[in-house]
């Protein structure tokens, strides 16, 4: 029984060093490598390649080395084949330190005081207190949950939007269409951590920034798909949108000339929120592969029709 990893290859080589002493029983091969075909179990992969079954007549489970699977293509998934995404602390915890960052430094106006040191300008700007400053996430799973744990504990309101209610402590939940309205019209500071389904793809548009607030902050972490680059840059140049911090984009990386680059009013950041850790990320692989092994539910099973 084997494994075959199609992505990063530090990673790659610790996870597979770490396996051969923990779990000599399985046995890892960094692609292009994959050993005897017939003995693959499972793949993991940010991307798969195409025929997949054909290549591997015994594939059982795909694993995604990020926290979604909405770049795995249904198509390309082998009827039968689970396929299960990253759900580990590492990853957990990066993100909920990204938006965190984030929100603070746009409830507390960094962006305007960085704009002021670049002219020389000393200027203090009112500062509104954490707890009248509403902070609204799209998307209330793993990710979410943690970021608005952390944004409660540091004092701000929270709410959180998810197509199915949800119970997290201090955090007030919208769920489904009826009630996204009423959810953008208390976002001082939107934070989209939505997965990429046919249902988000644009979701991020005109119509959605102008049932915000009036000079709402925009935090997007989610996917890239999911935004309209041209209404948000509507959006900012109304000022119905103040300032936006961007990490995902479509294309990634974007063309030079894209005026995102050089927007005033929008930190761009490489897709860089949440990238899983190695050490803790091979031991949530490990723990599933021992679960599928046992007939148990893994974490992070993918409904492909879903898409999450």
């Amino acid at each position: 029984m084997s494994i075959v990893y199609h992505s990063s290859a530090v990673r790659g080589k610790f996870w597979q060093r770490w396996l051969a002493e923990n779990a000599p029983d399985l046995d890892m091969y960094l692609w292009p490598e994959t050993g005897d075909p017939t003995k693959v179990r499972y793949f993991v992969a940010w991307e798969i390649p195409d025929d997949l079954l054909s290549r591997f007549p015994h594939l059982e489970v795909i694993f995604s080395v990020g926290a979604g699977a909405d770049q795995f293509s249904a198509d390309h998934v082998p009827e039968g084949v689970s396929v299960v995404r990253m759900i580990e602390p590492g990853l957990t915890n990066h993100m909920a330190a990204y938006v965190t960052f984030s929100v603070i430094s746009l409830h507390r106006k960094m962006p305007r005081y960085l704009q002021q040191q670049q002219r020389k300008l000393w200027l203090k700007h009112n500062a509104v207190p954490a707890s009248q400053c509403r902070v609204g996430i799209l998307g209330l799973g793993n990710l979410g949950s943690a970021a608005a744990r952390v944004l409660t504990h540091l004092g701000y309101q929270c709410s959180g939007w998810s197509r199915n209610r949800k119970h997290i402590d201090d955090v007030t939940s919208y769920f489904g269409d009826d009630q996204l309205a009423a959810f953008l019209a208390q976002s001082d500071i939107l934070v989209c951590l939505l997965p990429l389904t046919h249902l988000t793809r644009g979701l991020l548009n005109r119509d959605l920034f102008a049932q915000l607030p009036r000079g709402a902050g925009l935090v997007h972490a989610g996917r890239g798909q999911q935004l309209n680059h041209e209404d948000l840059l509507e959006a900012l140049e109304s000022g119905q949108i103040s300032h936006a911090v961007i990490d995902v984009t479509d294309p990634e990386p974007l063309p030079e000339e894209h005026p995102f680059w050089t927007h005033p009013s929008l930190w761009l950041t490489p897709h860089i929120a949440s990238e899983t850790h190695a050490e803790s990320s091979v031991k949530v692989l490990l723990d599933n592969i021992r679960r599928h092994e046992q007939g148990r539910s893994m974490i992070g099973l993918i409904d492909m029709n879903r898409g999450y």
